[in-house]
């Protein structure tokens, strides 16, 4: 069974679908390790709700967090590191040592980058009259959205496309794209 550690800073959304499809055997992954940056991030509350180890993990708690993340990971023997929603750009180091996977909503290699992220890739998507759309996960390595594309999935845009609509499709397409691209890795 593959041990995957959590980076994120928010709600852990991607979090969600790799336990839940964990929890139904779908997956043969155990997830023992969550780390946020952000100490109000809600995902640190589904961590306790779920029973798993979290960790705030930033420039407050620690001298060197990306040391501090890399000693965790190491600690919890993880394997795979998944980024769900973590706003931080993760140290070269740890790309290097840990097979990390990213979740973006968009079709890299287009709409990705620093700053790329979020509602930003939904309103430069329909901004630049998109017709298609859609989720890449990827493997992490020291550029922000550059590494190997694991998994791609497509969807079409609506005539009037609201950011707003697409943020929703593109979330819901997400769930099924992390679990599907853990089933290939």
């Amino acid at each position: 069974m593959k041990r995957v550690a959590i980076l994120a800073s928010y709600n852990g959304s991607g979090f969600e679908a790799l336990y839940n499809a964990a929890k139904k055997s779908e997956l043969s992954i155990e997830i023992p390790l969550i780390i946020s940056n952000n100490s109000s991030a809600k995902v640190i509350e589904k961590a306790k709700n779920y029973g798993i180890d979290s960790f705030i993990v930033n420039s407050k708690t620690a001298d060197n967090p990306d040391e501090k993340i890399e000693e965790l990971l190491k600690e919890y023997k993880c394997e795979y590191l998944f980024l769900s929603g973590y706003m931080k750009k993760v140290s070269a180091n740890i790309a290097k040592n840990f097979k990390v996977i990213n979740s973006h909503p968009a079709l890299l290699p287009n709409y990705g980058g620093e700053g790329m992220y979020g509602r930003f890739v939904h309103e430069a998507v329909i901004k630049n009259g998109e017709k298609i759309s859609g989720v890449t996960v990827h493997e992490v390595n020291e550029n922000y959205d550059d590494g190997k594309i694991i998994l791609q999935k497509k969807l079409q845009l609506d005539e009037g496309e609201s950011v707003d609509s697409l943020e929703q499709k593109i979330k819901n397409l997400e769930q099924i794209t992390i679990v599907e691209a853990f089933k290939n890795i």
